[in-house]
């Protein structure tokens, strides 16, 4: 029994350490470990290029928003060329100086012929010759850009659409060119006609915040800019560019509306001295006349337009919100 227990025992042991040393070799155990640990080394070798790569891709942005910044802080104010542009006007600058010039003569000549001194005939000329023309550009530049932000996020819509569509890029922009409104229509066709000229789609995108100086246009060509530059999709970052113009026409109409109330009280405190003294020149002109016969009068008069200019300015500062 001690011969067939020992032999037994012998036999246990050999196949333990055959199933321990030659089974793994046979089944192929130690192959797949093998394989198991060189995927599980190579995973960090194969991540790390991936986040080297988001690395880049986040410096090439961050450079690029600081070189469009840069250039924006280093940006004067726009000749009167870009200006006539801004205003939506196809002048040249020699017929707005002529036509500026003889607006301020004409305004002289008036002026001296209701028996106004020179001095002040002067200067209402100059006013009309310098500081009309300029308020016109102004207020013209400024409904221009109205009705572009008034139709751009629609533009941006489209442009998404056309590229979830499977449009190229240039494709959807000339859908604007030829199917969208007034100044929107002639600023993206005046990108496709920029792009025509090897200009690259990017920097020609960015040309549009030169003739429609508002932040939106900005967005938009800081948007086209960066995604040309370093890829990414461009129809997710133009539907949050799309979402961020729709809230910020809101905010602006919300901001409209809350600041009514201080805008009629503002236009009915400037107009109601004008209107008094209206009233009171038709009822009792020889009482009112001393303000324009009497020196002391004239200075009256002066110091109390001044006054009023200043608290006009006060009060439209007051309630124009930047934001």
């Amino acid at each position: 029994m001690s011969a067939y227990g020992l032999f037994l025992l012998v036999t246990i042991a050999i196949g333990g350490v055959a199933w321990v040393f030659v089974y793994p070799l046979l089944s192929g155990e130690r192959k797949a470990e093998r394989r198991k640990a060189s995927v599980a080394r190579a995973q960090p070798i194969a991540a790390r290029p991936t986040r080297v790569a988001q690395k880049s891709r986040r410096e090439q942005v961050e450079g690029t928003l600081k070189e469009i910044e840069e250039k924006r802080r280093t940006r004067k104010r726009p000749p009167l060329s870009v200006r006539l542009t801004q205003a939506g006007l196809s002048w040249s600058k020699r017929k707005f100086m002529i036509v500026a010039g003889v607006l301020g003569v004409a305004v002289f000549v008036a002026a001296a012929a209701f028996g106004l001194g020179p001095l002040p005939a002067l200067a209402f000329g100059f006013a009309a010759g310098f500081g009309l023309p300029s308020w016109l550009l102004s207020f013209l530049k400024k409904r221009r850009e109205a009705k572009f932000l008034a139709a751009f996020p629609d533009a941006v819509d489209v442009i998404v659409r056309g590229i979830k569509a499977g449009l190229p890029l240039l494709d959807s922009l000339k859908l604007i060119a030829v199917d969208a409104v007034e100044p929107v229509r002639g600023e993206f066709r005046s990108i496709i006609e920029t792009q025509t000229v090897s200009m690259p789609i990017g920097e020609a995108c960015m040309k549009l915040f030169e003739n429609m100086p508002v932040a939106e246009a900005n967005f938009f060509g800081i948007v086209i800019s960066i995604q040309q530059r370093s890829g990414g999709n461009l129809s997710e970052a133009l539907g949050n560019l799309s979402r961020v113009l729709r809230d910020r026409k809101k905010m602006k109409a919300k901001i409209q509306a809350m600041s009514m109330e201080a805008k009629a009280s503002a236009s009915i405190i400037g107009a109601l001295p004008i209107a008094v003294m209206s009233l009171v020149w038709l009822t009792s002109p020889a009482y009112i006349a001393l303000l324009w016969t009497e020196p002391l009068g004239r200075v009256m008069v002066a110091c109390s337009a001044a006054w009023m200019v200043a608290g006009v300015l006060v009060m439209r500062k007051m309630i124009n919100f930047d934001f």
